[in-house]
C-alpha cells in the first residue's frame, strides 16, 4: 500500500432539515423530473425505478463532458429514494475529477412535518476534496429549494 492509499478517506455529505410538508409532498418533489428541474438540474430519463438509468448534464470541465451518470437503486415510496451519482474524468483534477458516489433522500414523519436527510455518500480524499467542498455548499441550497418547491405543491 502506498501512501496516497493511506492518506485516503472516505466522506460524506449530510443535510437535515425539517420541512412543514408531508413526506408524500416532499417526495413529489424529489420524483418528478419537472419539479427535480426546478431544484436541481433537468434529468434526463428519471423514473423513480429500481435499476432506472438517467443523466443530469452540468458544466464540463477538462475531457470531462458534464453527464453526470445515476442509476436508481432503492425506492420506498415516501420515505426512502437512492441513486449512484457518477461522472468525471481520470484526466482532470479539481473541478470535474472522477467521481463514484451514492446520493439518498430519507423521509420521515416528525411532529412538525417531516425530515428530509440528504446522504451524498463516497467522497475519496484528497481526490475528491474539490467536490466535496463545492457539493457541500451546493446541497444545502438544493435541499431548502427542495422545501420551496413543496410550498408551492399544497
Amino acid at each position: 500500500m502506498n501512501d496516497a492509499a493511506l492518506d485516503s478517506h472516505v466522506r460524506d455529505i449530510v443535510v437535515d432539515e425539517v420541512f412543514a410538508h408531508a413526506p408524500a409532498t416532499l417526495w413529489k418533489a424529489l420524483t418528478d423530473g419537472d419539479l427535480m428541474a426546478r431544484w436541481l438540474m433537468a434529468p434526463t430519463g428519471f423514473e423513480p425505478a429500481v435499476g432506472n438509468h438517467f443523466t443530469f448534464q452540468t458544466t464540463p470541465a477538462g475531457e470531462w463532458d458534464g453527464v453526470i451518470h445515476c442509476k436508481v437503486l432503492e425506492v420506498v415510496l415516501n420515505e426512502r429514494l437512492a441513486y449512484i451519482w457518477k461522472g468525471g474524468h481520470p484526466g482532470n483534477i479539481g473541478y470535474g475529477s472522477m467521481l463514484d458516489t451514492v446520493v439518498t433522500w430519507s423521509l420521515s414523519r416528525v411532529d412538525s412535518g417531516t425530515r428530509l436527510r440528504l446522504v451524498h455518500s463516497g467522497f475519496v480524499t484528497p481526490k475528491n476534496d474539490s467536490a466535496l467542498k463545492s457539493m457541500g455548499e451546493a446541497w444545502k441550497k438544493v435541499v431548502h429549494k427542495v422545501g420551496d418547491i413543496a410550498c408551492l405543491l399544497h
